[in-house]
Order: structure tokens, then C-alpha cells, then sequence
């Protein structure tokens, strides 16, 4: 029987509400918060899930390009 390497993938989101002086500081904010545990992500924000065949010659040219550029 063949081996097939298949990829599971789950996007989790959740919007998150801050006050602060500029976007980059609300961002860096929540970035620490996150970083911190306070905010935590789960169930309640799953968002969808992609399944897709990764094949050895896929990902050797993936890793190729990312070399490259």
C-alpha cells in the first residue's frame, strides 16, 4: 500500500478590542497580551479547516523558492 503525506490545517480567529495611542501600539499590545497567555484561543474561535495532499516534490520546490526569493 502507498503513503500519502496529508496536511491538516485550522484557522483560529478572534477579534480582540483594545484602547491605545496608535495602531501600532493597540498591535504590540495585543502582541504582548498573546505572547503573555491572556489571550488564549479555542474552540469557540475556529474558524474553517483546509485538508491537502502534500506531495515530497511540492514541498522540495516550495523550499527551492523560499531559498530563492
Amino acid at each position: 500500500m502507498k503513503k500519502y503525506r496529508i496536511e491538516v490545517t485550522e484557522v483560529l480567529s478572534r477579534i480582540v478590542e483594545t484602547e491605545a495611542e496608535s495602531e501600532d501600539a493597540a498591535v504590540e499590545k495585543i502582541r504582548k497580551m498573546y505572547r503573555n497567555c491572556e489571550i488564549v484561543l479555542d474552540a469557540s474561535d475556529y474558524v474553517e479547516t483546509e485538508i491537502s495532499v502534500k506531495s515530497e516534490k511540492a514541498e522540495a520546490e516550495r523550499l527551492f523558492i523560499k531559498i530563492i526569493v
